[in-house]
């Protein structure tokens, strides 16, 4: 299993193959093809991640000490967006998810070239995920990093 940082590597050299943001933006859209659909029952309110612009769901599971996720959209750009964090974050253990930098949004230029309410989207999605790590880490106890 790779770390989050080698992850996050594997991410930016992927973008600094593309020249401009539209095609960048294409590419965001691929990744949300491959998004690990959430199961459909778990397509609840609770589930919904507030603060984004379009609809988010997105699922947590706790498994052998690593968290894995699962999301949807109704919006393509989020499905890429919310899959690349799930690339990242998902099979990592409640620390490591924790105390995550995530250094590659900044670095692809994620933030920059997102509208607003794009980009206080996934501040909230990376507060989701990291509020679920915090939970199953209080739940479940302290696990090796």
């Amino acid at each position: 299993m790779n770390t989050i940082e080698e992850r996050e590597q594997q991410i930016v050299a992927e973008f600094e193959n593309f020249d401009d943001w539209l095609e960048k933006y294409n590419y965001l859209i691929e990744m949300g093809k491959d998004l690990p659909l959430i199961d459909s029952k778990y397509k609840i309110k609770q589930n919904l991640i507030s603060g984004c612009q379009s609809n988010v769901w997105l699922y947590a599971e706790y498994k052998d000490g690593a968290i894995y996720f699962s999301a949807d959209s109704d919006a393509v750009i989020t499905k890429g967006i919310v899959n690349m964090l799930i690339r990242v974050l998902s099979g990592q253990s409640p620390e490591a998810i924790m105390y995550a930098k995530l250094d590659f949004v900044n670095k692809v230029g994620l933030k920059e070239h997102l509208s607003p309410t794009r980009s206080n989207g996934l501040v909230s999605m990376i507060k989701q995920m990291k509020l679920y790590a915090l939970a199953f880490q209080t739940k479940y106890g302290k696990t090796e990093m």
